[in-house]
């Protein structure tokens, strides 16, 4: 008996090591600790891998220093193009729990799609094109050691004779550039590059948003700190068309995440809550005709800052999907009304159902 069950064991060991030489061992992604970009690519690539019916990666342009700017797409398979949400983190090289937050919402979504009704439909109505880390040269560059950890821009050289690294990509783009929250000087932490568009990266979001634009019904851009909520524009003479619905839907969403953690986030323009700018992607994305385009700031309001402990990522990412959640809702829900109705049926013939078979009990 003794011989057996050695022998069990000894088979059960052989098994374990030739799984972990084939990389097949079960280890689960720790979403409470920041994560270097070579983690956060085989990340999604894990993901596309145990989703195949409803994630796919596409590369959708390079970075300076010629690597992939990679989205994963999210959402059932149809024969035609459907309406979609866009979310990008870690425009901003140091505000690492953006990217943590963008893992967050995949795996969230990814892990509730079979069993909530109302994450199902919107698989079946909307794609999901999300950018884990957008900065990503920046990003790994902040990751290097000590004395950079703070590294906001891009890693392009600087032109002329300036000898200083990057451009702010939250200023690069096609939207009222250069007039308001910008510096020319271009080792200024807000430069906003020699030209609009200059960084590959903005061009990369630029090519993009234009060859979905009539697709796209949201654009969400995460970043940190400060607990706002953004709508456009930056610049203070200038109003988006439907400004009074965004702050709806921006003051729902901060309810959302109130009701979390308790944590309360601001709702305005930039020049209102936070400073005048210009440039943004924020901007350029309601600029195309993007109607609902939202800036997240996540935590804190000033006592870590960028440098946010990692025991904070798990309440930030839960109390933010809400409030992403709560955006999202209502826009599939103004666009698809039928669907809307259909699972709140479905909800209600559940919950009565449940009470029903509780009451057999008694």
């Amino acid at each position: 008996m003794k011989g057996s069950v050695m022998s069990v064991l000894v088979v059960l060991a052989l098994v374990a090591q030739d799984r972990v030489a084939c990389g097949l061992e079960d280890k689960s992604y720790d979403y409470t600790k920041y994560h270097t970009m070579d983690e956060i690519s085989a990340w999604m690539s894990q993901m596309e891998r145990e989703n195949p019916d409803v994630a796919s990666s596409m590369i959708y342009g390079r970075t300076y220093e010629n690597r992939n700017i990679t989205l994963l797409k999210i959402g059932f398979t149809g024969a035609t193009p459907k309406k979609a949400v866009w979310m990008d983190c870690g425009i901003h090289a140091r505000e690492w729990i953006a990217p943590a937050f963008c893992q967050h919402f995949v795996k969230e979504i990814l892990g509730s799609y079979q069993t909530d009704p109302k994450v199902n439909m919107l698989f079946k109505n909307l794609d999901f094109y999300i950018t884990p880390v957008l900065n990503m040269d920046g990003y790994i560059y902040s990751w290097k050691d000590n004395t950079t950890r703070l590294w906001r821009k891009s890693r392009s050289p600087g032109t002329g004779n300036c000898t200083c690294f990057g451009t702010d990509l939250n200023r690069n783009f096609y939207a009222n550039w250069g007039m308001v929250g910008i510096s020319r000087n271009c080792c200024s932490e807000i430069y906003n590059g020699p030209t609009p568009l200059s960084e590959t990266e903005a061009q990369a979001v630029t090519d993009f948003l234009g060859a979905h634009q009539n697709q796209l019904l949201c654009y969400l851009t995460i970043h940190s700190y400060g607990q706002l909520i953004l709508v456009p524009y930056g610049h203070p003479n200038i109003s988006a068309p439907n400004y009074n619905e965004l702050m709806e839907v921006g003051l729902a969403a901060a309810n959302a995440i109130k009701a979390v953690h308790g944590k309360s986030y601001k709702v305005g323009t930039s020049p209102d809550v936070l400073y005048a700018n210009s440039g943004s992607s924020r901007d350029f994305a309601r600029l195309i005709g993007i109607p609902y385009s939202f800036t997240f700031e996540l935590r804190d309001e000033g006592d870590y800052g960028f440098l946010l402990p990692e025991d904070q990522i798990q309440p930030t990412c839960e109390e933010a999907y809400q409030g992403a959640m709560s955006i999202i809702n209502y826009i599939h829900d103004k666009n698809f009304r039928g669907s809307a109705i259909t699972v709140t049926a479905t909800l209600w013939t559940t919950l009565v159902a449940s009470w029903i078979s509780s009451a057999n009990v008694f």
